[in-house]
């Protein structure tokens, strides 16, 4: 009797836990609606997650000078607070985690045959967009914006008025993280023959409810919004680019844009950090470091990464975006820093 007792046990264990995965797993993705603040959510219990790591994650944030946080699980918000005077309502720059905008926007260009990456950047701008030698100028090609490694100097400022773009290296020998990716935007408006926030608004914020604007900082192109609205674009892409049932930017765009996208800095893609690879480059640096950049996230996380520790983390194994915004967690940084670790070992013990 005692053996049918824990065999009766055992199956009913073995059901109850098959159950609560399948919840989880059948769980459809879920977009919230445009122009409305309703998003669903998914509690920490319903996900079987360590409810007892939660405070100890937002304690953290709250030290590290975080403004907003946000916990997506296939679309739906888990986790959603706001630190030190921010709130839902309130804008915040994401730095250099808006590069990735510039990266989406120009897949929908050469979607609708209006760019194409592969060609000249000065097909577009004219040539003379550098101060370059012109055979040498005539080596940068869009993807070598997006990539980082058109060669041009990267230690003469954020300026990209042509004086200021100048040749160190053929492009695709030298990858340098470098404020030019913006001349990406003149490219798309010039094809378009719009601004770059008409077609920016019209082409993504809109279509997937975002709210924020473009401002111009010392020569930088800086995105500013809501936390949701930021999460709302890490959702995208997380959906591989659809939004609904409508195919905001090609998967096949997408799928370049968070893969290694030269052979210098395996862990880059199309302005794209990309975890998991065998080494990786910074900001400002030529050094090749071994590991992968975060090494306790997971290893197919792609990120963009902005100063002073605005994230966006997508993980598609564990069906999560994280978003993260503030000022600076600790010292300064152009994209990278401890935080990022940190960070990842409290959300691993809130996931375990």
């Amino acid at each position: 009797m005692n053996r049918l007792y824990f065999l009766a046990f055992l199956v009913t264990m073995s059901f109850l836990n098959c159950s609560k995965d399948t919840a989880i797993e059948d769980v459809a993705l879920y977009f919230p609606p445009i122009n409305t603040e309703t998003w669903e959510t998914k509690s920490i219990t319903e996900l079987g997650w360590n409810a007892n790591a939660l405070q100890p994650l937002l304690s953290f944030l709250e030290d590290t000078n975080t403004k907003s946080f946000i916990i997506l699980y296939n679309g739906r918000i888990v986790s959603e607070n706001y630190f030190n005077g921010h709130d839902k309502s309130a804008s915040w720059y994401w730095a250099s985690a808006g590069k990735t905008l510039t990266t989406v926007v120009s897949g929908i260009a050469q979607h609708q045959g209006l760019i194409n990456i592969n060609n000249k950047v000065s097909d577009y701008l004219g040539t003379g967009w550098t101060s370059a030698p012109l055979q040498k100028e005539n080596l940068i090609t869009c993807k070598s914006l997006l990539a980082m490694n058109s060669g041009l100097d990267d230690t003469l400022g954020d300026d990209v008025s042509p004086e200021n773009l100048q040749y160190t290296a053929d492009a695709g020998s030298r990858w340098a993280y470098h404020n030019v990716y913006v001349k990406m935007q003149d490219v798309v408006a010039a094809a378009s023959n719009q601004t770059w926030n008409t077609y920016f608004n019209t082409q993504l914020r809109n279509k997937i409810g975002m709210t924020g604007q473009w401002f111009n900082v010392g020569g930088l192109s800086v995105y500013g919004s809501n936390t949701r609205s930021m999460a709302r674009f890490g959702l995208m892409m997380y959906a591989n680019g659809t939004w609904e049932n409508t195919q905001i930017v090609p998967e096949s765009f997408l799928n370049e844009a968070t893969n290694t996208s030269q052979t210098i800095n395996e862990a880059y893609g199309y302005l794209w950090w990309l975890n998991g690879k065998s080494s990786y480059h910074l900001p400002q640096s030529q050094l090749e470091f071994s590991g992968s950049l975060i090494p306790n996230a997971p290893d197919d996380m792609y990120a963009a990464l902005g100063k002073n520790d605005q994230k966006i983390y997508v993980v598609p194994s564990k069906k999560l975006v994280v978003i993260r915004m503030g000022e600076q967690a600790e010292d300064s940084n152009f994209a990278l820093s401890n935080f990022d670790n940190d960070l990842w070992e409290k959300l691993n013990a809130l996931m375990d």
